[in-house]
């Protein structure tokens, strides 16, 4: 079992019954993260053919905030996001907002959406100055974290930026200088004019009191261009889908308190926390998207048919996405990371599928009522 799992077997219905307002998709997904690989809940029996031995192999969960779950989500949706992508230079943008702000998004989670829409208008905005009559559109993806590294809530936005974009004439411009002045003011603009269309009148206050006060709290941050193919694979694994905290980021449980640790991003210092085991599982949970809230979105080229887009070659060839979708399968996972055939029998053959047993099946029943009289 891991830690984290540990952690909310021990205390989750402590933080149930403090008190504290839980929402349906937390409920939801810690209950598929602690039931993940219960054999009572589904599995897949296999037999070999040649020994007649069987093996049972449990569902996973699919939740994204279970770790090893979420890993295999994280990989797949990064796969999938590859073979989006225009074979040129990308740009790791970053957009952050005031402090002040954050509470508004906590509280209405709908916001989050001005959030996105604001990322995506700014950028289209800045590209399409560049001449008026061309309207350039770049490609790019747009994922939202709602967690800092000692997991405050802090809702920001990572962007997978395309240097260039096609034009209604011209089938391809490429764009190296970013004004990001004009992306900072563009995007500060468009977030609070949005924010109080969908708040109403009573955030025309917070709107005045945060362009006079917070000037620089609006910030967009641009890595140098990640230039190579490989380059831009390696990003998207690391942030477009990475979980709330790494296991390797927790240095100990003892049953009632945990103890984690992170880099502090203004100077890299080590930190380390600790926390009672409540308060951890709460600082998580806040992390948790409501039900079907898209947290990965696609703009520009890369949500659409562009009349150009015969005239652009993908990075990822269709030779090699048919091996990057073979080796993310259960079975061609294990083998690449490991080094384990999961179904390759003591006597030497592989194994294939007998039976696929799903929750209140027979064969479910009879192994529930086995286990629970042991």
């Amino acid at each position: 079992m891991s830690i984290i799992k540990q952690i909310f077997t021990d205390h989750f219905n402590d933080v149930v019954d403090s008190g504290i307002s839980i929402r349906p998709a937390v409920f939801d997904n810690v209950n598929k993260m602690l039931h993940c690989g219960d054999y009572k809940f589904g599995y897949t029996l296999f037999s070999c053919n040649h020994c007649g031995k069987f093996k049972m192999v449990p569902f996973s969960c699919k939740s994204r905030f279970c770790n090893s779950c979420g890993n295999m989500y994280s990989m797949k949706r990064s796969s999938a996001m590859s073979f989006k992508l225009i074979r040129t230079s990308h740009r790791h943008c970053v957009f952050t907002i005031p402090e002040e702000l954050r509470l508004f998004f906590r509280k209405d989670r709908s916001l989050l959406n001005c959030l996105f829409r604001a990322v995506a208008d700014s950028i289209l905005f800045m590209f399409r100055k560049l001449n008026k009559s061309e309207s350039f559109t770049p490609g790019f993806i747009c994922v939202l974290h709602t967690f800092g590294r000692s997991l405050q809530w802090n809702p920001h936005i990572h962007v997978l930026l395309s240097e260039g974009g096609s034009g209604n004439i011209s089938p391809w411009r490429v764009v190296k200088h970013f004004h990001y002045e004009l992306l900072r003011k563009s995007f500060r603009m468009l977030l609070l004019n949005y924010m109080e269309e969908s708040i109403g009148k009573s955030f025309r206050k917070v709107k005045a009191y945060i362009f006079k006060n917070c000037p620089n709290g609006f910030y967009v941050y641009a890595k140098p261009s990640l230039s190579s193919n490989q380059d831009v694979l390696k990003y998207i694994g690391r942030y477009l889908g990475r979980p709330v905290i790494a296991t390797s980021r927790i240095d100990n449980y003892d049953g009632e308190n945990v103890t984690f640790h992170y880099n502090r991003h203004e100077d890299e210092q080590l930190v380390t926390i600790t926390v009672s085991a409540i308060e951890f599982i709460k600082m998580l949970i806040i992390h948790i998207p409501d039900k079907h809230f898209k947290m990965i979105r696609y703009y520009g080229l890369y949500a659409k048919h562009h009349k150009h887009e015969s005239m652009l070659s993908l990075a990822v060839s269709k030779q090699k996405r048919r091996l990057l979708a073979s080796t993310l399968a259960w079975r061609s996972s294990l083998l690449s990371s490991f080094g384990y055939d999961p179904l390759l029998c003591k006597c030497g053959h592989i194994m294939t599928i007998f039976e696929i047993c799903r929750k209140g099946s027979p064969l479910i029943e009879f192994y529930r009522k086995i286990s629970d009289s042991s």
